[in-house]
């Protein structure tokens, strides 16, 4: 992580203004077309969740599959 002074940040509020998060992983299944091995592959994606919600902070998710967690997610 590149050395950044704290005071050039801004506080990440979740559902009703808590600034309180959990860690989790989403799963995404890999196939082994993809892979070059024999069997399909579980890729864990680490992620960020309101602990009230249990919603996603949408930031804490790759771009790409972003539109597949709207609907479970917050920000």
């Amino acid at each position: 992580m590149p050395n950044i002074d704290l005071k050039n940040t801004t506080v990440v509020e979740g559902f009703n203004g808590g600034k309180l998060f959990g860690q989790a992983v989403v799963i995404r299944k890999v196939s082994k077309f993809v892979t070059g091995t024999d069997e399909d592959m579980l890729m864990p994606i680490p992620i960020f969740y309101d602990l009230e919600s249990k919603k996603i902070l949408l930031d804490s998710i790759p771009p790409e599959i972003r539109d597949e967690y709207k609907d479970i997610s917050i920000g």
